[in-house]
């Protein structure tokens, strides 16, 4: 139980990556905020977390609006008695090449770092007031670690994230407050699909263009936040851990 009595928020905690780690982060005895747009997964989460004995909450939010993100830090301090560790894992894709976007797509694509930033800064700024905390950003290897075609604006909201994470790393650690990043490759999720592919076209793709030959799974990138999230991490300070099956070895 490496996370008992501590308080985990976790965006895009309706499902994959998100869910999964909401869950594990309560399998260890957090209690967890979770937040996202679509009230239903959200429940979903809370139910399975709860089912299983453990204690969860959550928040309708937009990561990008400034109020939001705020009500998000207030509401898990309210309900659950502090904020100790939060995972900032919401996140959308926006696919096309860089000369065939349009400004909104941009835009879109973009307010990924956004949010990032807005909950990195009222996270930072509770945490200062009450002892310090862990952050753990969701970036990507596509940006940061890799250049794909058609993903060029994804990546750079990425990329965004990953030079944010080292940056607060080192102006934050001295008031107790450490924050880390995790760039997966593919893993099962939607977000791994190529645009008209199924899991089946999937795993016969990787099989051979990926030297683990298969798609991650999201209990391994949640078993990578929570050790970023652990006491076991303590050293790491402003890193960006590749989990991507040798896609970038």
């Amino acid at each position: 139980m490496r996370f008992s009595g501590k308080v985990a928020v976790v965006t895009g905690g309706g499902t994959g990556i998100g869910k999964a780690t909401a869950l594990a982060f309560a399998a260890q005895g957090a209690t967890v905020l979770v937040t996202g747009f679509d009230e239903e997964p959200l429940r979903q989460t809370v139910k399975a977390i709860e089912t299983e004995g453990g204690r969860a909450s959550w928040v309708l939010a937009d990561m990008t609006s400034e109020s939001d993100v705020r009500g998000v830090v207030a509401a898990t301090a309210q309900r659950h008695g502090g904020l100790d560790i939060a995972f900032n894992n919401a996140g959308l894709m926006v696919s096309g090449r860089i000369a065939d976007i349009d400004l909104s797509q941009w835009s879109t694509a973009l307010s990924v770092a956004t949010g990032t930033w807005l909950s990195m800064k009222h996270e930072i700024g509770y945490m200062r007031e009450h002892g310090g905390g862990v952050i753990v950003n969701m970036s990507s290897i596509i940006g940061p670690h890799r250049g794909i075609p058609g993903t060029g604006a994804y990546g750079a909201a990425k990329a965004a994230i990953t030079a944010m994470t080292r940056t607060a790393a080192v102006e934050n650690i001295g008031d107790g407050i450490r924050i880390n990043a995790v760039s997966p490759g593919p893993i099962g999720t939607p977000f791994s699909l190529i645009r008209g592919e199924d899991e089946t076209q999937q795993a016969a793709r990787l099989k051979t263009t990926l030297p683990i030959g298969r798609v991650g799974s999201v209990a391994e990138v949640a078993g990578t936040v929570l050790w970023l999230a652990s006491a076991e991490s303590g050293f790491a300070v402003g890193a960006d851990i590749v989990i991507d099956g040798g896609a970038t070895a």
